[in-house]
């Protein structure tokens, strides 16, 4: 992403202030080099960050361990679904890496700079550069897996993470060879997952709906509904969905199917397309109908999947 995102106008904001930045290195601005041997952050892990902070709190924190950047808002409520599960991770990490959480709303500033198109969006900064972001809710294990791959990807430039991790294990840490032990599992997804199995998809989404029932934030099982559901559709899909929704450009449901069958049958673009078409041309319930639907078939992927991100941005195109 390096020159997709610009970072400047707050850095000189703060030079403005009399806040001065760190020395560039031999590539320029924005270009400085991992400060070698340099402590890592003290204080909390989860740090609210404003256009005044973020210079201190985002870019000189970002030459020693990786920054986490959290953009919300107050109204968005995938943000208070992803938002704990990044504050619990950050906790567990020990310093190793900072969150850092920016609402949008009352820092509209930093959201242009990050051209931020939907929230939740994370970003990851790096010796003041962005380096990879997603948008959208992620099930707790792929934000760990994510988490771990940056980390690993990042310990030898940066002491700081390895510093952190050296000081968890100080404080407690389990013991090296120690065999890990493995979390037990968790009967209500195993019901589901066996119902999964035999095919029987009603008692799946059953299954997962009584999770969320009791645990709306629960990520993992959130991800999890949307597959089942898109699967027991895939199933039943017509093959020709798509010629009818063709000749019926303005029947909604005609629409949804077609797109349905398009995914099932891997042409990943021209569902999204398809639906984001759909939302252009229409307007009140239908048009609310088509977008939610498209909404849904993004949860299928990874967010940072350039097709999802192409057809978020078409969305916002054509509802705004």
């Amino acid at each position: 992403m390096a020159g997709a995102v610009d970072l400047s106008g707050l850095k000189a904001r703060a030079e403005q202030r009399g806040s001065a930045p760190p020395d560039a290195g031999p590539g320029g601005p924005g270009q400085a080099p991992v400060v070698e041997g340099a402590p890592a952050p003290a204080g909390g892990y989860v740090i609210e960050v404003t256009e005044d902070n973020f210079q201190t709190e985002v870019l000189e924190r970002s030459m020693t361990v990786p920054v986490v950047v959290d953009l919300w808002a107050e109204w968005c409520q995938p943000c208070k679904q992803l938002s704990p599960t990044l504050e619990k991770l950050a906790s567990e990490g020990g310093g190793g890496w900072i969150l850092a959480k920016v609402d949008v709303d009352a820092n509209p500033r930093i959201a242009q700079m990050f051209q931020v198109q939907s929230i939740p969006t994370v970003y990851v900064v790096v010796a003041q550069q962005p380096v990879t972001s997603f948008s959208g809710i992620q099930p707790e294990p792929e934000l760990r897996s994510w988490i771990a791959q940056i980390l690993d990807a990042l310990r030898e430039r940066m002491p700081g993470i390895a510093e952190a991790e050296a000081r968890a294990g100080q404080d407690g840490g389990e013991d090296e060879g120690a065999e890990p032990v493995p979390e037990p599992e968790d009967p209500r997804f195993t019901a589901a997952e066996d119902a999964l199995e035999r095919g029987d998809y009603d008692a799946a989404v059953f299954a997962y709906e009584n999770i969320l029932a009791e645990e709306p934030a629960n990520t993992e099982a959130q991800a999890a509904l949307a597959q089942v559901r898109f699967m027991s559709r895939a199933e039943q899909a017509d093959p020709s969905a798509v010629t009818r929704a063709d000749a019926a450009p303005d029947d909604v449901d005609a629409q949804k199917a077609a797109a349905d069958a398009e995914l099932a049958g891997g042409q990943v673009e021209a569902a999204f397309d398809r639906l984001v078409k759909t939302v252009q041309r229409t307007a009140g319930e239908d048009r609310d109908t088509a977008r939610e639907h498209l909404v849904g078939l993004f949860e299928l992927f990874a967010a940072d999947d350039p097709r999802v991100t192409a057809a978020r941005r078409a969305l916002a195109r054509a509802l705004y």
